[in-house]
């Protein structure tokens, strides 16, 4: 008898057998095999392009195998679409939320949810009280009548979260739940985790390798499209799980060098900028960075970050202030003039402001200097020039892919991310913004890009980097800034600076007051 179409029942165990899923010119999983019991939170790891994504696409009905069979209690089931793995019991989360952000919360939950649609009509006050008893049970905190595009990223993914588990969600599937998440929200995503357990079997990718040591109980392996480890998380280690998942040694660069750091090339001076909500997201902030400087900036996500690298890029407007590089002032000035002036910039979104995904790999690596006589002849590219452009830089930054041709939006989020590199790097910039530039990678991939940054940095470059992984900044910064509401709190130097004092400053507590609240007696 063929496989059936499941009916909704407690998913005891899920089973892959010889799966195997081929794309042009690539093999994204090849016969790869997995068992995941009741009640089991599994970790699935790999290098970015491993095929981690692909399998659970499949799990999903997104894609259909090549080879191979998914058992559910031991039965063979075939998923022709995702309303087919809902049936089943199946739900999943992914990187990039589903949700409609000028919509409420109830809403996005009602948009999926057919016995939400009577007579033309959304029940809207079924819906909300459906979320209040997923709230109720699972501690999921949320607003059923909040704007979603008022909602931090953690209380978006709440939302998630609520909307699968609405949708009656038995087994669930997170894609890198945490690559959005501050530190806090990380730590509440796992507490919640752990408890939903109790109720339903997990699969989580991340490649945040510490918190798949403490959060999952057997984890996964892939390389290449092949299962290369599985087994129980105990007694595994993130160094141990790095190695499996490179095949060599990963170790993260440090910034050993002296301070050589030269003249100052990016000076900012009393920055304002508005919010897209039309608040100051930056007040009066100042700082400068010295020639082969690295300096961090970290904070908690929406205080000004986002706003502060598009100021100096050039893509938002700048209300009071200057900004200058190497003595020319680059207040208010296009993208053209900043970029022809040597800044360059890593955006925090790869996606949809690094690349243009409908365009080649090749053409994406010249989209700063297509007009220049180096790539084109009048209004015409020269190709050959470009192909050998692409070629090296391939070569160079490590860019997976089955051809130079290929679509950049195909390439998983560590490459997409080392062709953004390649291409501002290769322009010998003077100074650099990365935003976020690891978030989403995996450790070799994160390993890479540090070496490139440290590799700059002794060039001479000026690098400003922002970010929220506090490991990541004290091990590669000069010096550390941490923005509050706005504001640059503190600059911290990057062999002083620890967890805890950063934490404080994040929180917008300065040392001085912690130690005024710290002295016994001491009236408020």
């Amino acid at each position: 008898m063929g496989p059936t179409r499941p009916t909704r029942e407690k998913i005891k165990e899920l089973r892959v057998e010889g799966i195997t899923k081929r794309f042009p010119g690539i093999v994204a999983c090849d016969s790869v095999d997995l068992t995941i019991g009741e009640n089991e939170i599994l970790a699935l790891v790999g290098e970015n392009g491993a095929g981690k994504t692909t399998l659970m696409n499949i799990l999903m009905g997104l894609y259909q195998p090549d080879v191979g069979k998914i058992f559910i209690n031991g039965r063979p089931v075939q998923f022709k679409g995702p309303a087919d793995a809902f049936a089943a019991g199946i739900g999943m989360v992914h990187q990039h939320f589903m949700l409609v952000p000028n919509m409420t919360v109830a809403e996005n939950v009602a948009l999926g949810l057919k016995e939400s649609h009577t007579h033309l009509r959304l029940d809207l006050s079924g819906v909300k009280k459906r979320i209040a008893e997923i709230s109720e049970r699972y501690k999921l905190p949320v607003q059923p009548d909040a704007y979603v595009w008022q909602l931090s990223v953690g209380e978006q993914q709440r939302v998630e979260l609520i909307k699968t588990l609405c949708f009656g969600a038995r087994f669930l599937i997170l894609d890198e739940p945490t690559s959005a998440l501050t530190p806090q929200e990380t730590d509440d995503l796992i507490v919640l985790l752990r408890r939903m357990a109790s109720d339903m079997s997990i699969i989580f990718i991340s490649h945040k390798l510490a918190e798949v040591t403490a959060l999952s109980d057997k984890v996964a392996i892939l390389r290449r499209g092949r299962v290369v480890f599985k087994g129980t998380t105990a007694g595994q280690t993130a160094a141990g799980l790095a190695t499996l998942m490179t095949g060599h040694e990963v170790v993260l660069p440090r910034n050993e060098g002296v301070d050589g750091c030269g003249e100052e090339r990016l000076v900012v001076q009393d920055l304002c900028v508005k919010s897209d909500r039309g608040f100051l997201a930056l007040d009066g902030v100042g700082f400068s960075v010295r020639s082969g400087e690295i300096l961090g900036l970290a904070g908690v996500s929406g205080n000004g970050q986002k706003e502060l690298a598009e100021a100096l890029a050039g893509l938002r407007r700048v209300e009071k202030g200057r900004v200058s590089l190497m003595g020319r002032d680059l207040t208010n000035r296009s993208p053209r003039e900043i970029i022809d002036a040597g800044l360059g910039y890593i955006p925090e979104d790869r996606t949809n402001e690094g690349i243009v995904s409908s365009f080649s790999i090749k053409e994406n690596l010249i989209l700063k200097d297509f007009a220049s006589p180096k790539f084109s002849h009048g209004i015409f590219i020269k190709s050959q020039e470009e192909a050998r452009n692409a070629a090296s830089l391939q070569e160079r930054f490590d860019i997976r892919c089955s051809s130079l041709n290929s679509a950049a939006g195909s390439l998983s989020g560590g490459n997409i991310q080392k062709v953004i590199l390649a291409r501002e790097l290769a322009r010998e910039p003077k100074a650099l913004i990365a935003v976020y530039p690891t978030r989403g990678l995996d450790m070799g991939a994160e390993e890479f890009i540090h070496t490139r940054l440290l590799e700059l940095r002794a060039k001479g470059v000026a690098i400003f980097l922002i970010s929220e992984e506090l490991d990541e900044l004290m091990n590669l910064c000069d010096r550390i800034a941490v923005i509050f509401k706005g504001k640059i709190l503190d600059i911290l130097a990057g062999r002083e600076a620890t967890r805890p004092a950063l934490g404080l400053l994040m929180a917008g507590i300065r040392p001085e007051a912690a130690d005024r609240a710290a002295e016994p007696g001491e009236k408020a």
